[in-house]
């Protein structure tokens, strides 16, 4: 299954992201859930929240990935929203 993951980032934490940076990219390389994922963006093009496409067993995957991200655990986010998706194009 697909579960999309779309998080904003708490307002004045782009230090917090750049910090955490590599281990998310890391994390990420580690865990091969990671169907494609970028930066949101900010009116500025700065990067303001993630956006990311899991491939996983189960929706409690998901979550325990999510939960286990660097970025969630250093605290950049201030909502996190889990949905499965469905592919339909690309």
């Amino acid at each position: 299954m697909r579960v999309a993951l779309i998080a904003t980032d708490k307002a004045g934490a782009l230090q917090t992201r750049l910090d955490n940076r590599a281990a998310h990219l890391a994390y990420i390389a580690e865990t091969g859930v990671v169907e494609m994922a970028g930066p949101l963006l900010d009116a500025q093009g700065g990067m303001a929240g993630s956006m990311i496409v899991l491939s996983v067993e189960t929706f409690a995957d998901a979550q325990n990935w999510a939960a286990n991200d660097p970025y969630a655990k250093a605290g950049l986010f201030s909502d996190v929203r889990l949905q499965e998706w469905k592919k339909v194009i690309g």
